[in-house]
């Protein structure tokens, strides 16, 4: 098979309209973003007016706008998904994201289909089907490793789209049903409890105490930033940030992290080129520490490795910036080299192992006035700084711009002056300055100085998304010309030119499916395969999967299975890997957190830990939680 060199995209999200505005300022060649129902991060839903108003801001640069439409649904869901997806389409989205099976078998418009990661990619064989399905994107599970993609972008055409920054779930998407067992909060929702997030003691099959009152399927935050040029050469073309609920500092600062490291593997080989156009310029030095994160791990992108996980807390702990030298009434000092700054959070760890944080009112060199000291703190203490009052002072500002390059030709004709646009995606514009009285009749009285001064007149793009790379002056004479008349011909011409883009943007088209259904790599589906809505369920049907259990958001499962299921496992994180250390046995263990308890059962053929577990009394699923409200915009 060909393999396909797709354009490197930057991916971005987009908690709303305006995220998703300065994501593109700052470098992202698409956004992905919520719409008002079916999304799979309740409470970060969008009417379709401010996605249009995305897309318009969006298709000036030729980046792209993804609509997350990634719950399971139910039957009675599918008729306002399907509605739904057609205003998407008329408002200007470029593609739908999308987990439920059951949306191909409706009358979806002409839109892109990508494969949402809680679909659960994770090798050649799905990735086959779901390209054969007419998908022409698929996030790949973040547990994969770099050669695993690469199997993956042996066997396929499409675009591989790989998380490469933020928060980390510790299941594998799509395989996690902890929530929806204890509280009837789906997961596959949009409604997540984060019970990965909570504090466990750890409990072997003998009874013995492994550890207490740690954040055990707490992962810490994935970077990749080591590992772009290697991904990149796997077959990865979207490099995707987690962090449609994260606030504006981090879209701005991780985004414009990753714009600076894809431009430098760009600029180094002739193979790779920008998903979108424009180039983003910011006011800040990008600083993936100084934003929200629960410490770095590039997960299993190279292989298993050590300390993946977030044990001590499932905070921002910071950056270490060095020990507490003295503490007096109502100020300490800190030994290190570090700058601080007036609002300044600094934190520590505790005897107990829980981070506590103060804020600093005031400082004067390395002699710093909290608002509070907590009784807790000691000499010799390690301090954190989690948040850099400098540092978000400049992300709150205006901090980046992108600006399309352009090629200005001014000619002289007969009757007139024409000035022609060029930008760097070929889209050219004309507008005519006719010849009258005052106009193009008189010769300059300096003609070097005015045809300079021309020149930089015709170049002023300053408050547009323009900038002149050239000007290039066709006259036969230095002619008189008003700078004023000058002035509103460059604007016209730029106004037109940028909506010639708007509506030039080549919208991707949908991907056909194979003639004849190819089979699904499985014969048999357990509620594992999320199957909610009769049309889910003909869609297998007609893939040929002969045994079908409905989704575990349905309620039948009602003994001990599988909750969750994870790459990341215990007993390796605790030296108790029966692969690692000789004459251990993969026995079941415990995870304890106050009165509920779940077992922890190994597949080391497989290396994956199930936590296995069964669904409270009284939980049921809310299905009006993610309905569409009474106007989609």
């Amino acid at each position: 098979m060909t393999r396909i060199q797709h354009p490197l995209e930057l991916l971005a999200p987009a908690k709303n309209a305006d995220f998703g505005i300065e994501a593109i300022k700052h470098g992202a060649d698409a956004v992905y973003i919520g719409g008002p129902a079916f999304g799979a991060r309740y409470g970060a839903g969008n009417d379709v007016a401010e996605i249009r108003r995305l897309c318009d801001f969006a298709h000036r640069f030729r980046a792209k706008v993804f609509v997350a439409l990634n719950t399971i649904l139910h039957d009675d869901e599918l008729e306002d998904s399907r509605q739904l997806a057609w205003q998407l389409y008329e408002a200007g989205v470029d593609a739908l994201i999308i987990q439920d099976m059951g949306l191909l078998e409706l009358d979806l418009p002409p839109i892109q289909l990508h494969a949402s990661t809680q679909t659960d990619i994770r090798n050649p064989a799905k990735a086959r089907f779901l390209e054969d399905a007419g998908f022409s994107q698929i996030v790949l599970a973040r547990e994969m490793s770099i050669a695993e993609v690469r199997q993956v972008a042996d066997a396929t055409t499409l675009a591989l789209e790989y998380f490469v920054h933020g928060a980390l779930c510790v299941a594998y998407s799509g395989q996690c049903f902890i929530s929806h067992a204890h509280t009837g909060r789906s997961a596959n929702r949009g409604e997540c409890s984060q019970a990965c997030r909570l504090p466990y003691t750890l409990v072997d099959d003998k009874g013995k105490t492994i550890t207490e009152n740690q954040h055990l399927l707490s992962m810490k935050d994935n970077n990749q930033s080591d590992n772009l040029r290697a991904l990149v050469e796997a077959g990865v073309s979207s490099f995707k940030i987690e962090g449609r609920l994260k606030d504006l500092s981090y879209v701005k600062n991780i985004t414009a992290h990753y714009r600076t490291l894809l431009d430098e593997i760009i600029a180094a080989d002739p193979r790779y080129v920008r998903a979108a156009s424009g180039h983003s310029t910011f006011t800040f030095t990008p600083q993936p520490e100084k934003t929200f994160n629960r410490g770095y791990t590039d997960y299993f992108a190279n292989d298993r490795q050590d300390d993946i996980g977030a044990f001590d807390s499932p905070a921002f702990v910071g950056e270490p910036i060095g020990e507490v030298a003295e503490i007096g009434d109502g100020w300490l000092t800190v030994n290190t080299g570090e700058t601080f700054h007036n609002g300044d959070g600094v934190c520590f760890h505790d005897a107990h192992g829980d981070v506590q944080g103060m804020r600093i009112n005031r400082v004067e060199g390395k002699k710093l006035f909290p608002m509070e000291i907590p009784v807790d703190l000691s000499e010799g203490t390690t301090l954190f700084r989690n948040r850099d009052q400098e540092f978000e002072r400049a992300l709150e500002k205006d901090s980046a711009e992108r600006r399309v390059s352009i090629k200005a030709v001014f000619a002289e004709q007969a009757d007139a002056f024409v000035l022609t646009l060029s930008d760097e995606d070929q889209v050219n514009v004309c507008v005519t300055l006719p010849r009258d009285e005052r106009i193009g009749r008189e010769l300059a009285q300096n003609p070097e100085a005015a045809l300079a001064k021309l020149k930089e007149n015709l170049g002023k793009f300053g408050n547009t998304m323009f900038v002149a790379e050239a000007v290039e002056l066709q006259l036969s004479q230095a002619w008189f010309l008003p700078v004023g008349a000058i002035n509103a011909l460059r604007r016209e011409a730029a106004e037109k030119l940028e909506a010639a883009r708007i509506a030039s943007h080549p919208r991707p088209p949908r991907a056909a499916p194979a003639t004849d259904p190819v089979p699904y790599p499985q014969d048999e589906l357990t509620y594992l395969g999320n199957v909610f809505n009769s049309k889910a369920r003909a869609f297998y049907e007609k893939h040929g999967v002969r045994l079908i259990d409905e989704a575990y958001e349905a309620g039948n499962e009602k003994g001990m299975v599988s909750l969750m299921i994870t790459r990341h496992c215990l007993r390796y994180s605790f030296n108790l890997c029966p692969k690692e250390v000789k004459h251990l046995k993969p026995d079941p263990m415990t995870l304890i957190n106050g009165n509920e308890k779940l077992i922890l059962k190994f597949d080391c053929k497989a290396c994956e830990m199930h936590v296995i577990g069964k669904m409270k009394k009284g939980v049921t699923l809310n299905l009006g939680s993610i309905r569409p409200t009474a106007s989609c915009g």
